[in-house]
């Protein structure tokens, strides 16, 4: 099943056939005081630098949110999907957990975009979904409800196989717009919820057939050295049937195991992403070291 994004000019398809789709999370103010500052008198000089990063360490889509305190979220988010669209031709996935600043984010886009998120709480569908269907949009579904997340990966994939049923058969979305985010769970928290996310991962590929996301750092959130348990934890859910993550874009320890793992799975034909990239990073020491002995 392929799920495509577009923005006016540029497409990316996620599949299980197709090249992990990388989507930078690092358009977010959630943690980061300074940005959350900026954002108080709508500067967004930031994003401009953001942007440009994801997108020279690999991210194919870029996640927007502007959610922190004592803003204007619902003028500030239509305001950087136009700005990051005059910067990227990359689709966009629109975040945010208020509804107004949702269509503020989609009626500001050009193109296809991705909607994060909806859970299997009924007010926050029948508030999403008709955004979704009227847009023409595609969506990450969550499989949590009004409780709690659930540990149990069979829980996960009964709440997603009743909220994609509820997205195909209320709403008319068609089953290749929905994303599921099977919920990466904090390995500190306890050693066995990574094992259970991707659990959970292989059940709802197999048996609903839809394409996955997940917030990949969530994993190794309150853990040492998280860079390299994103790496060893994103091949080992691609394995599982996982097709993209919000994640770090800037970090190349976990951009290249996310490459090697495309390759490994066959969808890097004759490795050719793999070399480029190789040979990109060659020339950029190259000349690196010319620049410092000028």
């Amino acid at each position: 099943m392929h799920t495509v994004l577009r923005s006016a000019t540029a497409s990316v398809t996620i599949g299980p056939d197709q090249p992990f789709c990388i989507i930078g999370e690092r358009i977010n103010p959630t943690g980061r005081k300074k940005f959350q500052e900026q954002l108080r008198v709508e500067d967004l000089s930031a994003v401009e630098i953001d942007v440009a990063q994801q997108i020279a360490g690999g991210a194919m889509m870029l996640d927007v949110n502007m959610g922190a305190p004592l803003v204007d979220e619902v003028k500030l988010l239509g305001d950087a999907v136009r700005l990051v669209q005059s910067l990227t031709d990359v689709p966009l996935c629109i975040d945010s957990s208020v509804v107004e600043a949702l269509e503020s984010g989609l009626s500001a886009y050009e193109g296809k975009a991705l909607v994060n998120s909806v859970t299997m709480e009924r007010e926050r569908i029948d508030a999403i979904l008709p955004l979704v269907k009227r847009y023409g949009a595609a969506v990450i579904a969550l499989p949590n409800d009004e409780e709690a997340i659930p540990e149990d990966p069979h829980r996960r994939l009964e709440l997603a196989k009743q909220l994609v049923g509820i997205a195909t058969e209320e709403f008319g979305i068609p089953i290749e717009d929905i994303v599921v985010d099977p919920l990466a769970m904090p390995i500190g928290a306890d050693h066995t919820l990574a094992m259970k996310t991707m659990e959970a991962i292989h059940l709802i590929s197999t048996e609903i057939g839809v394409n996955t996301t997940l917030g990949a750092s969530n994993v190794s959130f309150g853990m040492p050295d998280r860079h390299t348990l994103n790496a060893v934890f994103l091949p080992m859910a691609m394995k599982a049937g996982l097709t993209s993550a919000i994640m770090d874009a800037r970090t190349p320890q976990i951009i290249t195991a996310v490459k090697g793992a495309d390759l490994m799975m066959g969808n890097d034909e004759w490795g050719a992403t793999w070399i480029a990239a190789h040979r990109a990073k060659l020339a950029a020491a190259q000349a690196a070291e010319v620049a410092a002995q000028a």
